[in-house]
C-alpha cells in the first residue's frame, strides 16, 4: 500500500516537470554511452530521470546556477544504474548539492597515539550515508575527464544499501555473495597489483583506494565502457550484468537505438 502511495505521489509530482524533447537531446547528446540503449530504454530512463527531478531536492553551492540542463544531464546519469531495478534504490534521503568544479570537504583524522589532524580534501563528489549527495560540474564535459562523477557518486549510494559501504550493494534474490566475492575479491586485488607496480591501466587507478571504490569505478565502466571491463574483468562484469539487469553489450539493445535516431 506504501508503495503505491508513493508511485502515485511520484506520478504527480514528475507531471509537473516539463521538458522538451529539445533539452532531453540536448542532454543525451553530451552523453555518448546513452547510445546504447534501445528507444523503448531511452523513453524509460527520461520517465525515470524526471521523477528523479521532481522526487530530489535540488541545490547549487558556490555560486553556481542550477539549470534545467544540469539536472536533466544528472538525473540521466543517476538514473541509468537503476533503469531496470526503480527509482525506490534511492529511497530514503533527498539532497543533491551541485558545485561549479571540484571543491573542498573538510576532514579529521585521529592517528594511533590519538591526536587529530585536520586538513582540507579536494574531490569531484561524494555520497554521504543516509545525506546528500555532493556533485562536481563543469562546463566543458571532458575537464573532470573521461568518468560520469555522477554514475561513480550514484555507485555508492547503492552500495550503501546494504549497510556497509563495501563494495558490494544489496543483491537481489538469486544473486549469490559468495559468487559477488569470488568474482569482485581477486579483480579488486588483481588491480591493486597492477597499480602498485606502476603500470598504466586503462581503468582509473582510484579504484585501487577500496573494495568501495573499485566497485564504483567498474559500475562506471560497465556503462561507458563495457568492451574494456568485460576484456579485463568479465566475472566482474558478469555480476554487475546480474545487479543492474542491464547488459551493455548486448548488440539488439545498440541496433535498435541506432534505427531510432
Amino acid at each position: 500500500m506504501l508503495s503505491a502511495w508513493r508511485n502515485w505521489r511520484r506520478e504527480r509530482a514528475a507531471r509537473r516537470i516539463e521538458i522538451t524533447e529539445d533539452q532531453w537531446r540536448e542532454a543525451e547528446y553530451a552523453l555518448p554511452f546513452l547510445d546504447r540503449l534501445s528507444g523503448e530504454q531511452r523513453q524509460r530512463l527520461r520517465e525515470l530521470a524526471r521523477a528523479f527531478i521532481a522526487e530530489k531536492q535540488w541545490s547549487a553551492a558556490a555560486g553556481l546556477t542550477l539549470t534545467p540542463a544540469i539536472q536533466i544531464s544528472i538525473a540521466l546519469q543517476a538514473c541509468l544504474p537503476i533503469l531496470d531495478l526503480g527509482l525506490d534504490w534511492y529511497h530514503g534521503w533527498v539532497g543533491i548539492v551541485v558545485y561549479p568544479g571540484d571543491f573542498v570537504i573538510p576532514r579529521q583524522i585521529v592517528d594511533e597515539d590519538g591526536v587529530v589532524h585536520e586538513y582540507d580534501d579536494a574531490v569531484l563528489g561524494e555520497a554521504w550515508e543516509g545525506g546528500p549527495v555532493l556533485l562536481s560540474w563543469f562546463d566543458d564535459p571532458a575537464e573532470p575527464g573521461d568518468v560520469s562523477i555522477v554514475i561513480h557518486e550514484f555507485a555508492h549510494k547503492l552500495d550503501m544499501t546494504n549497510g556497509a559501504v563495501d563494495g558490494m550493494p544489496r543483491l537481489h534474490a538469486g544473486m549469490s555473495a559468495a559468487d559477488w566475492r569470488a568474482a569482485f575479491q581477486p579483480a579488486y586485488e588483481d588491480f591493486c597489483r597492477r597499480v602498485d607496480a606502476g603500470e598504466e591501466t586503462q581503468i582509473d587507478p582510484y579504484a585501487a583506494e577500496h573494495p568501495s571504490e573499485f566497485f564504483a569505478v567498474v559500475s562506471e565502466v560497465f556503462f561507458e565502457a563495457p568492451e574494456l571491463l568485460m576484456a579485463q574483468y568479465p566475472a566482474v562484469y558478469a555480476q554487475l550484468r546480474l545487479f543492474y539487469r542491464q547488459d551493455p553489450l548486448d548488440d539488439g539493445h545498440r541496433l535498435v537505438a541506432m534505427q531510432q535516431t
